[in-house]
């Protein structure tokens, strides 16, 4: 693949507000205007809130992949600046409900560490909402670091889930 397409990139999306698969498509429109080409969409699941106050409602779910150009501090800035503008302000309670989550899950073989960003995502394979989605649209992806793909970490963790 040329530089020119660009680095394979996924992302999980997630929202408990208002209309979030009408909310979704809409950060799928703004991401493909901020520069993501070949944007493909996972279907919508609805989750238990996982890691929010108690009583927060339950989430839809979804997924993208696509071809980036920028770096990974870029695609981060597009999806906080996307969050922003479909009103999940940039201080945000991270237990709490919101009207979008966006989370950079995989760009390329990249792994990265660093204090505002890591990639892989460092919480998704512990996440059936992140990895069932995904799995969807890019199955046969590796995952870096783990050498296994998302399929191979979805079907270990649906074993950890069945006694």
């Amino acid at each position: 693949m040329s530089n020119h397409a660009g680095k394979r990139i996924a992302l999980a999306l997630g929202g408990n507000l208002g209309q979030p698969a009408a909310t979704f498509q809409r950060a799928c429109e703004m991401l493909l205007d901020g520069g993501v080409s070949d944007l493909q969409m996972a279907s919508c699941l609805q989750s238990e809130a996982v890691g929010c106050h108690p009583g927060t409602p339950s989430f839809t779910n979804s997924a993208v992949t696509g071809l980036w150009n920028g770096t990974a501090q870029q695609l981060l800035k597009l999806t906080q600046n996307i969050e922003v503008r479909l009103g999940r302000p940039l201080l945000h309670d991270s237990q709490g409900s919101r009207s979008i989550d966006i989370d950079i899950l995989l760009v390329d073989d990249l792994i990265l560490d660093s204090p505002r960003l890591c990639i892989p995502h460092p919480r998704m394979c512990q996440r059936l909402f992140v990895l069932q989605p995904l799995a969807e649209i890019a199955a046969d992806w590796m995952i870096p670091g783990s050498r296994k793909t998302v399929r191979a970490h979805l079907q270990e963790l649906l074993q950890k889930k069945t006694p």
